[in-house]
């Protein structure tokens, strides 16, 4: 059999999972559903599912979805820093255990595997936070176990690392789809105007597409007979109104 360049081929595939060791990462992959006098609190699952939809419509040409990105790109910037900067001192603690003793890396026997479908680089991203958090917290735990770090100290690495995080995941709670592109803007419609009273002016080097993430997905722009938002196929809403994401596809 013969292969060209054209020869239709399905999507790729890969199966991932992430493998957590202590409680500690495992609330904030969950985060807290809303009940009556406690509120919501977004976890790495919800942030993912939210970023996905963020990175759809920054491809289909939403300047304001090119604004999210940039927005939560720096925020992931400042999160890794200050993971690093806890990582750093508990480095410092966790040496002045004697060479002769080995301390070893602290695994728990039964880790939670999870399933992670993950379309957005912005997600793995914060899918390798919540990863140096489980690590971090592992070692705060061997720290204060051994004396090498007391009581109070354990409990403010993980708080602080815990706080950097749900600061991220809760950024994007705030998103909702603008429903516009770059095209209304240029024509000045009233797409375009009522996505500026609702959502503010943007920069106009986000605006004009000069400056975009990173990690911004190629643009999408819609045909003659399309619409520019118009939903994925493979994009299923449940009855509770929870998003199914599509695998990954690379």
């Amino acid at each position: 059999m013969v292969f060209t360049d054209n020869a239709p081929l399905g999507p790729l595939r890969s199966q991932m999972q992430l493998t957590l060791h202590t409680h500690h990462a495992i609330r904030l992959w969950s985060g807290r559903l809303p009940a009556e006098g406690v509120h919501g609190i977004f976890g790495l699952s919800a942030f993912v599912t939210m970023v996905n939809r963020i990175h759809r419509d920054a491809a289909q040409d939403d300047p304001y979805a090119d604004a999210w990105l940039l927005r939560i790109e720096a925020k992931l910037d400042t999160a890794r820093t200050e993971l690093q900067d806890l990582r750093a001192q508990l480095s410092d603690a966790l040496t002045q255990a004697p060479t002769a003793l080995q301390l070893g890396d602290n695994l728990n026997l039964e880790p939670l595997q999870l399933p992670v479908t993950v379309n957005a680089p912005l997600g793995f991203l914060a899918l390798y936070l919540l990863a140096d958090y489980d690590e971090l917290a592992r070692h705060a735990l061997l720290a204060q176990h051994t004396a090498l770090s007391d009581p109070p100290t354990l409990d403010y690495w993980l708080e602080a690392g815990a706080h950097t995080l749900r600061s991220l995941f809760s950024l994007v709670q705030a998103y909702r789809s603008s429903g516009v592109c770059r095209d209304d803007f240029a024509a000045s419609n009233a797409k375009a105007l009522r996505a500026s009273e609702q959502l503010g002016e943007l920069p106009q080097n986000v605006l004009d597409g000069s400056q975009r993430g990173r990690h911004a997905p190629v643009l999408r722009r819609a045909g003659p007979n399309e619409h520019s938002h118009a939903a994925p196929a493979s994009k299923v809403e449940e009855e509770d109104g929870t998003e199914q994401v599509p695998p990954c596809s690379f």
